[in-house]
Order: C-alpha cells, then structure tokens, then sequence
C-alpha cells in the first residue's frame, strides 16, 4: 500500500462528473490524504462555431449546471471542495496551484484536439515541476485491456465487438473513500447561471421525451426507475426505435455523455438485472449499444482529427453543398418530408430526439439534401442535450457515407415515417 502524501491532490473535472466509479478521484484519494476539486465553465464552449451556432446552447448548459450543483454536493459529503469557474483552465487552475501549494493534478485523459490543446495550455501556465495524472476512464473495455492497437481497430463496429468480447474483461467498479476534510478552507466560487453563460433561460417542454435533471443522483434514479421498479430493460430492444415518451428507451446517454455514470456502471447493473430476474436479448442489446459508443472512441482515437473533417475517416471526395437557406429549412422543420419536420421541431423545442429520429435527419441532411454533413454535426453539438464528441462525430460520418458504414446506406425517410410512425402520432404532436 502506498504511503500518502500529506500535500493536497487537486482533481481537474471534465466530462468525467461523478464520484461512484472514477478512477481519476479514486487515484487522488489513494495518493493524497486532502483533495481539492476544480471545474471550469470553459468560455470556449459557449462561443459561436465557424458555422455559425453556439458551440454549447441552453439545454445542454442547464444539464451541466444541475450536473456540477449536484457534483458539489457529493463532493462535500467525501470532504472535497469542488472550485468552480466561469473562465477558462489556465487562469484559473494555476491559482489552485499557488494558493493549495499543488504539486499534482489528477484528470481524465482526452484526445480531441480542443481538449488536447487546452491542456497544453494548462500545462504550460504552472510550473514544470506539478505533475499531471490523466487516465483513460470513459470507456466500457479499457484501452489497457483491448487485444490490439489503437491503429489496429477494424473498420466495422461487428468485428471490433467480436473481438472485445471474446477477449477483455470489463474491470469492476470502484468505489471511492472519503478524504481528510481541510480546515478553514474558504470556497467562494459560484456556479454560473445561464444568463451568466450568455444564454436564454426556458421551461421544459412538457412533451420533451427528456425531462430529466443533470447529475449523477438523476442518472442512479433513472437507472432504478428503467432496471428495477419498471423492467423496462427487459423489453429494451423491442421499444428502443420508439419516438414519443420517456421509456422507449434508457435515455442514459446524456449522463453517459458528461460523465455522471460510468458505462461499468450500466454493464454491472445489467449484471445484476440479470442474476436477480432474466436475461434476454434486451439485457443484451443495452450493453451491445455501450459497446457502440467504445467503438466510436476507438474510431477517433485510431483517426484522429479526421472525424472532423468532410472527406472522414474515407477521405471522400464528394460535392457538399452549404446554402444558408436549406440549412435553415432543415433546422426550422421546413423539408419536404414531414417526418424529418417533426423530429427536427422537437429537437429545437427540448434539445432530445430519439435515435430513429436522429438516424433519419442526419442521413436526409447528408444524402438527400446533399449538404455539408458537418454543419449537421455542428448543429447538433450546439443543441444536443446528450452530445458526446465522438458518438456526434462517428454517427454523423457514418450516415454521411464518409465513416465506418460498410453499405454507405441511405434511409428513405418515408417508408421509415411509414414504418416508425404508422399513425402519425409523432408528427401531429409535432407538427400541431
């Protein structure tokens, strides 16, 4: 067993907004008798794109505010006193550095360019001396424990699946342990609001199909209420392509996404799920889409910033056009098809829309109005309630035809409204 330091560890929040399963913490707590915390409201993140939208809109940003005041709390109740900003990393976090007397920092590890090149600047703004401990802790299957090479992941998802399964284990949980509480520590800090953050106060939409509240106690609550006092996880792969209400499916992802559960978490809980009632092929489906999600972490760890980029991951020459104003059609629910109109009015009105509905505007944006995919994609990070870098990226380039979709498919959104929505239901709670 380690002897701890007797300095103060300091753990650097990002996507990664929980106490139960986090490593980063975990290794803090291990390593240091006091911990402080620190979370920046990053400016970056609430500026306009180059197309135009701002990066983070207000449904997502509410989510993070519920995340962060819930965040704060658990972090109280483990001793930690979590700093928070609404500036950006490397003003701010040096300041810890030199008031708490930090010679470590504690993070998650990040490889997308804007959060590489953050903590570039974070690392360059304190002296060469503090060391920085990031850890890979958003996956399903570790990268330590993959049987290949970032460069070595296959093209399509069923081959990397295979393989992780027959060949990794998923590593347990863990559970972390309180700190030394630090006397007479002085936390002014406040979180910001969204007007605070540049952005428009709203009530939620009272038929959002994703009306739940940010932070880890709304993420475990959501999990009991869809494992164990509905089963509806049993019935996963059957509903999961529905459109209207709260549990066609898990709807975990926007916790997923800024890191208030951990997908070990979900997987053991299926385990449970399973020992105490049944498997089936629904048990199965949730942890098969868990291993969607490692897959496209994968794609842009192998790739790089080419998921950024029009040709993707393929390098595909095609004619994108950009016209203002069918962006604007596509945005405001104003195409041809009144399928694509509806998903596209409750996505604006709520920041939500079920994965059928996704799958069909990106793929009618992409092939039928033969716009430049990454504006879709912008537009969906900024509004997204559940963004999440990678799956944004990896499913907009796959349905783009410049990504991991061996078929290069194109949905024919009428015979999907047709199939999906056979009565109208969704479009005329939409379309009103």
């Amino acid at each position: 067993m380690q002897k701890k330091q007797d300095n103060i560890g300091l753990v650097w929040f990002r996507n990664d907004l929980r106490v139960q399963d986090n490593q980063v913490l975990h290794e803090a707590v291990m390593a240091h008798d006091s911990i402080i915390a620190c979370y920046c409201f990053d400016p970056r993140h609430y500026d306009l794109t180059a197309y135009g939208f701002k990066k983070t809109e207000k449904y997502r940003a509410q989510f993070l505010i519920e995340t962060i005041e819930d965040l704060k709390i658990k972090l109280k109740n483990l001793h930690i006193e979590l700093f928070v900003f609404n500036e950006k990393p490397e003003i701010e976090l040096p300041k810890l550095v030199e008031n708490f007397k930090i010679t470590s920092i504690y993070l998650q590890k990040e490889w997308t360019t804007e959060e590489v090149d953050v903590f570039e600047k974070v690392k360059l703004a304190v002296s060469d001396e503090i060391i920085f401990k990031s850890y890979y802790d958003q996956f399903l299957y570790h990268p330590e424990d993959i049987p290949m090479s970032f460069d070595k992941i296959p093209k399509v998802y069923t081959a990397f699946r295979k393989k992780v399964e027959k060949y990794c284990d998923i590593r347990p949980s863990e559970e972390n342990k309180t700190a030394q509480p630090i006397e007479n520590i002085s936390n002014t800090t406040e979180i910001p609001s969204l007007k605070d953050l540049g952005l428009d106060s709203f009530e939620k939409h009272p038929e959002s199909a994703f009306p739940f509240n940010g932070g880890e106690t709304s993420a475990l609550d959501r999990l009991d209420h869809y494992f164990f006092e509905t089963k509806k996880l049993g019935s996963y792969k059957k509903t999961r392509n529905g459109l209207i209400g709260t549990d066609y499916s898990s709807k975990f992802s926007a916790w997923l996404a800024n890191g208030s559960i951990s997908a070990r978490t979900i997987y053991w809980k299926v385990k449970d799920f399973e020992e105490e009632y049944f498997s089936n092929d629904s048990t199965y489906w949730l942890i098969f889409e868990l291993i969607w999600r490692d897959f496209f972490k994968y794609i842009s760890l192998k790739h790089d910033n080419a998921i950024f980029k029009i040709g993707g991951i393929l390098d595909k020459d095609y004619d994108w056009k950009t016209s203002e104003r069918e962006v604007k059609k596509w945005i405001n629910g104003e195409t041809r098809s009144d399928f694509v109109n509806a998903n596209m009015i409750e996505f604006k009105e709520t920041g939500f829309m079920s994965n059928r509905g996704r799958q069909n505007v990106a793929s009618f944006f992409a092939k039928d109005m033969l716009l430049d995919w990454r504006i879709g994609a912008a537009y969906f990070e900024s509004v997204l309630v559940d963004y999440d870098v990678h799956s944004n990226y990896g499913n907009w380039m796959y349905l783009a035809g410049v990504g991991n979709d061996p078929r290069d498919r194109k949905f024919n959104v009428d015979s999907q409204a047709d199939r999906y929505d056979e009565n109208g239901t969704f479009r005329e709670l939409w379309l009103q």
